[in-house]
């Protein structure tokens, strides 16, 4: 008995030591230890967790993502809001900037569908196994989480433009955002966006390899877009989308959905 009971103590201390040796590990952490290396731990976890994107309802990934738009809605309050009552000239832009993050650290954190995230979750596990049944729950799932984001962010301008939400220093600012990102010609649009979307890619890669300083991870990332004027876009839409508001403020919400 004494020697059960020792072995057991034995096996309950090897136990304990494993468990405090672990603690503080990230679940990526966790994988490498069985896998080749971190990089292969990482792209398990997202082909996990897209596998689950891909199976989720259709009616889940449209609410979702339609709550996802109106969300994104407050990158253009908090840039508007600061740019308002901030003077003027290159200081004060690093500062108003500061409210761009708003709308990526509320929809990540809130777990809303982002159709720029969706550029990789789902995709690497249909990289991982190609079929054509599984690129076409990939190109289901893209169309639903785009409608939904750009139906929302249509809600959210309209609801801005139209409704005494805001004080009129406010609403010129949002214009004057507008405004700044249909000055760029197509090409360099396009050719910002690519590294726009660079960038939310790596953010989602970075972001399942660690488990503390998500939000600081999402605000770095996605200040940096701002400063570098690197278009999204969800808040893009919003943008211009208030622009067209505001200019034909007798056009309704299904009006400027159509358009």
């Amino acid at each position: 008995t004494q020697g059960v009971s020792s072995a057991a103590s034995d096996v309950y201390k090897r136990q304990e030591h494993t468990t405090h040796h672990h603690e503080g590990e990230s679940e990526s952490d966790e994988r490498a230890r069985h896998l080749p290396s971190k990089a292969a731990a990482v792209h398990e976890i997202i082909c996990e967790h897209g596998e689950k994107e891909l199976r989720r309802d259709a009616m889940a990934l449209l609410g979702s993502a339609l709550a996802g738009g109106i969300t994104m809605s407050t990158s253009l309050v908090g840039e508007g809001v600061l740019m308002a009552y901030l003077p003027k000239g290159d200081p004060f832009f690093l500062i108003s900037t500061l409210g761009y993050p708003l709308g990526f650290m509320l929809v990540i954190t809130a777990s809303q569908q982002l159709f720029s995230e969706n550029t990789v979750t789902p995709v690497l596990p249909v990289m991982t196994k190609p079929s054509l049944y599984g690129l076409w729950r990939l190109v289901r799932l893209w169309m639903l989480v785009l409608a939904g984001n750009v139906c929302g962010a249509a809600v959210a301008a309209w609801v801005f433009a139209v409704l005494p939400v805001f004080p009129g220093p406010v609403d010129a600012a949002f214009q004057e955002l507008g405004v700044k990102l249909m000055e760029y010609d197509a090409f360099t649009m396009f050719s910002k966006a690519i590294l726009s979307g660079w960038l939310i890619a790596t953010l989602v890669w970075v972001l399942s390899s660690i488990d503390q300083g998500k939000i600081l991870m999402i605000f770095i990332v996605t200040y940096l877009m701002g400063l570098g004027d690197f278009p999204h876009i969800i808040v893009g839409s919003v943008e211009v989308l208030y622009l067209m508001s505001v200019s034909y403020t007798h056009l309704t919400l299904p009006t400027i959905l159509l358009v």
